[in-house]
């Protein structure tokens, strides 16, 4: 590690960061109170603890200024405060809003710093896409599960098999419970592999199965074939 990754690592363990020349716009909070704020002000105008405010300074996210014992914040603090309740409100990870601070604190202009800004936010709404995407394939996915599982509980209680099966498709399943492959199960029926799958096709059919592993599972659940 260079002298000067060290010093950047050191000062971003420490809180220091350069100051921030140009915010990008931000919500404010409504009826906030002129002037600088006391951090009991803060807190409350930005519906957070005293201790997340102790966190951000400690991770550099935010500086106050002390007037005595007390802290205060004067306007650049407030945006800046701003800025991080925005990106925190999106779940933006803390690592991620301090590169981002960096990178502001590097801005030449307001529009610099905005589109900066801009392009953070744009990149987090990808995320949350993607995010949002793989939540709704698991909400299918664990849907399809209850319904598979829903309807081997009513096909069991019921103990009544729904399959009208042949005696070569029940030595058919009994093979495909134990795992073998089409090619396999052909030479143990002595039969072509097309008859096979022929033979296979059927039985998911009968089982109103959409494969091998849901018609399998049915036909275990039913006790047609064994564990």
């Amino acid at each position: 590690m260079t002298n000067e990754s060290k010093k950047a690592s050191t000062d971003a363990r420490s809180g220091a960061r350069k100051s921030i020349r140009y915010l990008p716009v931000a919500p404010l909070p409504e009826n906030l109170p002129a002037g600088r704020l006391a951090i009991a002000d803060m807190a409350n105008a930005f519906g957070v603890t005293h201790r997340t405010l102790h966190f951000y300074e400690e991770k550099g996210l935010l500086t106050a200024a002390r007037v005595g014992p007390m802290r205060v914040y004067g306007p650049d603090e407030i945006q800046q405060m701003a800025v991080v309740n925005t990106c925190r409100e999106t779940g933006m990870p803390v690592a991620v809003i301090q590169e981002l601070l960096e990178r502001l604190s590097s801005a030449e202009s307001q529009d610099e710093a905005d589109t900066i800004f801009r392009t953070a936010m744009t990149a987090r709404k990808r995320e949350l896409a993607a995010q949002q995407s793989t939540i709704r394939r698991q909400m299918q996915q664990i849907n399809e599960l209850l319904d598979f599982t829903g309807a081997l509980e009513s096909e069991t209680n019921d103990n009544t098999p729904q399959a009208n099966l042949t005696s070569a498709e029940l030595r058919c399943l009994a093979l495909m419970a134990e795992g073998y492959p089409t090619s396999r199960i052909a030479r143990a029926l002595e039969v072509e592999p097309g008859e096979v799958q022929v033979m296979e096709k059927n039985i998911i059919a009968k089982f109103n199965s959409n494969n091998r592993f849901q018609a399998v599972a049915k036909a275990v659940m039913l006790g047609i074939v064994g564990h």
